[in-house]
């Protein structure tokens, strides 16, 4: 055992009793559930050791071979939100008015949402999460594994994170997303994956009246 890289150390399982699990995971879902992707932020500033401590939260997330292969990029400068803003409503503008099917146009009405993408300015922050497919050691490249997972799994840490912390966030995908890559001059090796806003609420913020589905939806039990 000596011989590994993570020699391997006791673990000290939370004491818990069954109905302290299902109270714990009971208040988890109920907290959970009133998270929202947001499309309305005001542009309070959200203190970087609070960005510092969610994007700490996320990298706890497991990896193939604990490879953590991701890289969170943080951006609170005006002028790079901008250029972000810019190049994001170009690539979107030509998605809604060509690349996208007339089904996805149909699904995506009744949100109401467009090319246009203020809150890439208004939001305090942005984190773009750049999913890292190899790395280099010693100069030479080391793949690494389970890539689009482990990264998936990172973002949805992040997520439960923010909206613990009382704040929300969007998860922005727009395609494609190569303009990232140049803007903040990130290396070969990084990849665009996601593009969160983060912030708090505007005052007069809406979501839509949308109802998930009932666990027998979703759970097949077997």
């Amino acid at each position: 055992m000596n011989d590994l890289e993570f020699p391997h150390i006791p673990y000290n399982q939370p004491e818990s009793t069954d109905a302290e699990a299902f109270a714990r995971a009971k208040a988890f879902y109920e907290l959970m559930n009133a998270r929202r992707s947001l499309r309305f932020f005001n542009d309070h500033l959200v203190p970087q050791a609070v960005m510092d401590e969610l994007i700490r939260t996320a990298s706890t997330a497991p990896s193939g071979a604990h490879k953590q292969p991701w890289t969170f990029c943080l951006v609170g400068d005006p002028d790079i939100k901008r250029q972000i803003r810019e190049a994001a409503e170009q690539e979107e503008f030509e998605s809604y008015n060509g690349r996208m099917t007339p089904e996805w146009l149909r699904d995506l009405a009744p949100l109401g949402t467009d090319w246009h993408k203020p809150f890439l300015e208004t939001a305090p922050w942005l984190v773009i999460v750049f999913k890292r497919n190899f790395d280099y050691v010693d100069g030479a490249k080391h793949k690494n594994y389970y890539v689009q997972e482990s990264v998936g799994i990172a973002c949805g840490f992040l997520l439960a994170a923010i909206h613990n912390a009382g704040l929300v966030a969007l998860t922005h995908t727009p395609s494609p997303m190569d303009f990232l890559t140049k803007i903040l001059g990130r290396p070969d090796s990084e990849r665009p994956y996601l593009l969160i806003p983060v912030g708090y609420a505007a005052d007069d913020a809406t979501v839509p009246d949308l109802q998930r589905k009932p666990i027998d939806d979703v759970r097949v039990l077997y």
